[in-house]
């Protein structure tokens, strides 16, 4: 903290009415902007982080290794033992918890080395003694965009042995995925495999992502201490006074406003919801529009926006009676007393089942006496009902626990399986709610204190009742004129070019298009001489193009140069936008070679993979190129921020 010594009465009470209704984010933020201010009047000394010493233009923002999180600069190192902390990260989580481990670090007086997955020189690794990955999993056990070439280099023949390197990995995931932190788990083994020691235990991180990572980083910096030979100090204690000509820089460009966060949420008023399908659609797919007029909060196209949704009450009073609970009892977690009905309402996950949860349940059906365990070889004869959960949670009927899954909800597993449940127990086994992140489909630049959406309403039929999805259902069931919780989610790796002469190739079937509606928006204001080529399908043309008179619109007036369709069912054969770009792999191929940046927006699962292996195959067709050549080629479009992915 700023000691008070160094302020008059006056500024001390200009800094607290500045940081009154900052959350603690905010504040490590707007510390950082501080301590740039500092350096800029005070150049003597230099930086003691550094990073891989490449200064690599990604779109529209370089990439800057040093951090600092406190508006005192941090002690000069006092060893010779450099921390290199690496991430991998896709939506800005894993570099979040990066960046504090760093200044963790940093602050216990140890030089650190903070990089970006695909900045980092892997030929330096052999060269590392005390490595700390920090690394998200997407989807079905995927790694970040911004790791594939350094896992493919870790797991392939090339990776060197490395008898002298000490590592720990954080892995941050999603339990309700099977692959639960499998990237992280992977990387962590894979090291042990090349000789590496281990320091200790690979964190696996839910979506309450401090309750692992908070404690994983204390005991990192421990064993980095210990590493360092606690000679950090005379007394072997990080020194506490700032040593002269220490510097601070800010990882981040500062923001408009610092108010509103992910745990401060602006309460927008909804201006808009209005279905963008035609009559007869198998889907329900809406436009929003939501006011940010008041909240000084600012959005670059590709960012996304974060929205703290509430359950059904519908559903919430299903779940009360499926367990026998009384929604007036209250549960006290930590600090937070709440009714039971207010956690299910507001702050407990009920549309997501997480394996966790099913473990713990499953426990207790044992524990009554009706859990049966069945042979594997009468699974797929049985309905999931006949079947005990135990048998269903079983390792060797993993395939059929994740088919299982896609279909059923908490509510499911309560009235196929009943147990008995504590209030208190049952509120601390099941997940905090989370916001979901939708990309933005707007340019600031067009619509002002305006933020729109293209959201997907997720419902499905389960056992003769219908599911929804928590978000979906929300925002939905809400009436124009009512408030929604909502903050903005940075994304600098989805960003349009820099040089606004540089072609840019989008693909983004269904709401995957959203983005791109916003791309088109800000190039288009901002005059840009680049050409703009969109792919897009969705099952029918009739009732499934979205935003068709924009895009129409568009192409007339020269905003949009080119657009491919792929309407999958409105023919025998089935087309998808891969389809297409294979159609048009020599101008696809043209393009790129000439500078234009790639952009993949949606279904991480199935389309995003196909694209990826249908580039894979241009580059390899049109290129000339090995399998293992290809492969290069995009993990250096990816590097040099050309390649760019927006995939959930």
């Amino acid at each position: 903290m700023l000691s008070t010594s160094l302020l008059s009465t006056a500024q001390r009470s200009q800094v607290d009415d500045l940081t009154t209704e900052l959350d603690p984010n905010a504040l490590t933020w707007l510390s950082g902007y501080f301590a740039g201010i500092a350096q800029e009047r005070d150049r003597q000394g230099h930086a003691r982080l550094e990073g891989n010493g490449n200064a690599v233009e990604t779109a529209g923002a370089a990439v800057v290794a040093p951090l600092i999180a406190s508006a005192v600069a941090q002690p000069e190192p006092q060893t010779s033992l450099t921390v290199t902390v690496l991430y991998g990260s896709q939506t800005g989580n894993a570099q979040r918890q990066a960046e504090q481990l760093a200044a963790d670090l940093q602050t216990a007086g140890l030089a650190v080395t903070l990089v970006r997955a695909d900045q980092y020189n892997v030929r330096d690794l052999k060269n590392e003694r005390l490595l700390y990955v920090v690394i998200s999993t997407q989807g079905d056990g995927d790694p970040p965009d911004d790791s594939m070439g350094f896992v493919e280099f870790l797991s392939g023949r090339r990776a060197p042995k490395l008898p002298e390197l000490q590592y720990a990995v954080l892995g941050l995931g999603d339990s309700s995925y099977p692959e639960f932190c499998g990237i992280a788990k992977t990387l962590d083994a894979r090291f042990a495999e090349l000789g590496a020691q281990r320091l200790q235990a690979v964190g696996t991180a839910d979506l309450d992502i401090e309750t692992v990572s908070d404690p994983w980083r204390e005991s990192a910096v421990t064993h980095a201490r210990e590493q360092a030979g606690n000679d950090l100090a005379p007394n072997g204690e990080a020194p506490n006074e700032r040593p002269t000509g220490a510097t601070v820089t800010p990882l981040h460009p500062v923001p408009r406003t610092l108010a509103y966060s992910r745990n401060h949420p602006f309460q927008a008023e909804l201006l808009l919801n209005q279905p963008i399908i035609g009559r007869g659609s198998v889907k329900d797919i809406r436009h929003i529009e939501l006011s940010l007029e008041g909240s000084g909060l600012h959005y670059e196209p590709g960012d996304a926006l974060g929205i703290w949704p509430k359950q059904d009450p519908a559903l919430v009073q299903a779940v009360l009676q499926a367990t026998g609970l009384n929604g007036e009892e209250t549960v006290t977690l930590g600090d937070d007393t709440r009714s039971v009905y207010d956690w299910l309402r507001q702050h407990r996950e009920l549309t997501v089942l997480t394996r966790p949860f099913l473990d713990a349940h499953a426990a207790r059906v044992v524990e009554n006496g009706t859990s049966t365990r069945k042979p594997r070889a009468r699974i797929q004869q049985s309905t999931p009902e006949d079947l005990g959960l135990s048998t269903l949670l079983a390792p060797e009927n993993s395939a059929d626990l994740r088919a299982w899954l896609t279909s059923n909800q908490l509510l499911d597993v309560l009235q196929q399986f009943p147990a008995q449940w504590t209030a208190q127990d049952f509120i601390q086994a099941l997940r905090p709610l989370t916001p979901r992140l939708y990309s933005i489909a707007s340019a600031q630049s067009v619509v002002d204190e305006e933020v729109h959406l293209t959201v997907a309403n997720v419902a499905y039929d389960t056992n003769g009742e219908t599911r929804w999805g928590v978000t979906t259902r929300f925002l939905s069931q809400l009436e124009e004129g009512e408030s929604v919780p909502l903050f903005i989610e940075k994304n600098e790796r989805f960003r349009l070019p820099a040089d606004s002469q540089r072609d840019i190739i989008m693909i983004g079937p269904g709401t995957g298009v959203a983005p791109f509606r916003a791309f088109v928006q800000a190039r288009t204001e901002a005059g840009a001489t680049g050409r703009n080529w969109l792919f897009f399908g969705n099952p029918h043309f009739q009732t499934d193009f979205l935003y068709q008179t924009e895009w129409q619109q568009a192409v007339a007036k020269g905003e949009l140069h080119r657009l491919d369709l792929a309407f999958s069912r409105d023919q025998a054969q089935r087309i998808y936008v891969q389809d297409r770009l294979r159609e048009h792999a020599a101008d696809v191929y043209d393009w790129i070679e000439n500078g234009a940046h790639v952009y993949v927006c949606g279904d991480a699962t199935r389309m995003a993979k196909d694209v990826h292996q249908t580039l894979l195959d241009i580059a390899r067709e049109q290129g000339g190129r090995t399998q293992e050549q290809a492969s290069e080629w995009l993990n250096n479009l990816a590097a040099q921020g050309r390649y760019a992915r927006d995939v959930y």
